[in-house]
């Protein structure tokens, strides 16, 4: 029964190393496992490089193969091979090179193929630690936020969520796109950790401004820009990056919402987070 095992197979490709365990877990958990072989730990048991992979001959489970609709593929063995983008770039590619003119291959070119295995083996333990590493600084950013400690954070988009989140309340409808690009604008405008942006508008209503402006409230972000423009009044509007465009469209508006907050009695202030450039880069897309 087990003799072809080819005739159905599916590679998954991960990212991460971490990843190919969390698949063998979901393998186990819907599969019956007939073998595995981790091509791993044989190359280690044989001291040589080469492309690591997980490979599985997996069967249906009776739960499923009890089911009418699958009662035909209860016999039908299949492979599933697991690896990493890198190891499947680099087992492409010597496949393609080795397998085909395997025996005219020189000693030298060999070699270098072995070099380069464990040259993206390294890189795919440094992809693994830096995924590691950013989810703990993300953790760790998050945590300092709750915690007040908001002059040891650093602007990220992550670090920036949880603190809008926090002091705004949440808003389902904002895209990591609009976090993204709101931390690179507080950038151009030359605030450096949260501590600053929390002391420039600690004291301001953001729905009482937003409704003055627009006659309503608006979305968390945008009420998040303009406590910026009440905190630093023309200072936001010169350091503004789309207020450097070649025709400055933005600058009548940014007057605009300044005099209707000035007519409302609104106080606008003139914090100044540190030195900038003085065309700042507009936010990347």
């Amino acid at each position: 029964m087990f003799q072809i095992t080819d005739l159905a197979g599916v590679r998954v490709i991960t990212f991460f190393l971490s990843s190919v365990s969390a698949i063998e877990d979901v393998i186990q958990r819907e599969f019956w496992i007939h073998e595995k072989t981790d091509k791993s730990k044989l190359l280690e048991q044989e001291e040589r490089l080469g492309y690591h992979s997980v490979h599985y001959i997996v069967g249906l489970r009776e739960s499923r193969y009890s089911l009418p609709e699958y009662a035909r593929f209860r016999e039908l063995c299949v492979e599933v091979q697991v690896r990493t983008i890198l190891q499947h770039a680099w087992a492409e590619i010597e496949h393609d090179v080795q397998y085909k003119a395997k025996d005219a291959l020189p000693a030298r070119i060999r070699r270098r193929f072995m070099t380069l295995a464990g040259m993206l083996e390294i890189a795919d333990r440094e992809f693994q630690g830096i995924q590691e590493e950013d989810a703990h600084l993300r953790a760790l950013a998050r945590s300092d936020v709750a915690a007040g400690r908001l002059a040891e954070v650093e602007i990220t988009p992550d670090a920036l969520k949880a603190y809008v989140d926090r002091r705004l309340g949440s808003d389902g409808r904002m895209s990591d796109f609009s976090y993204r690009y709101t931390a690179q604008l507080l950038e151009s405008l030359g605030f450096r950790n949260l501590g600053q942006v929390d002391e420039a508008i600690k004291d301001i209503s953001d729905d009482k401004i937003s409704r003055i402006i627009y006659g309503g409230r608006q979305g968390q972000l945008s009420r998040f820009e303009d406590s910026l423009l009440v905190a630093m009044g023309e200072n936001y509007v010169t350091r503004h990056p789309w207020s450097h465009s070649n025709d400055q469209w933005y600058v009548p508006i940014l007057e605009t919402r300044l005099e209707r907050l000035r007519a409302s009695n609104v106080e606008i202030g003139s914090y100044c987070p540190g030195d900038v450039s003085d065309t700042p880069q507009a936010p990347e897309p």
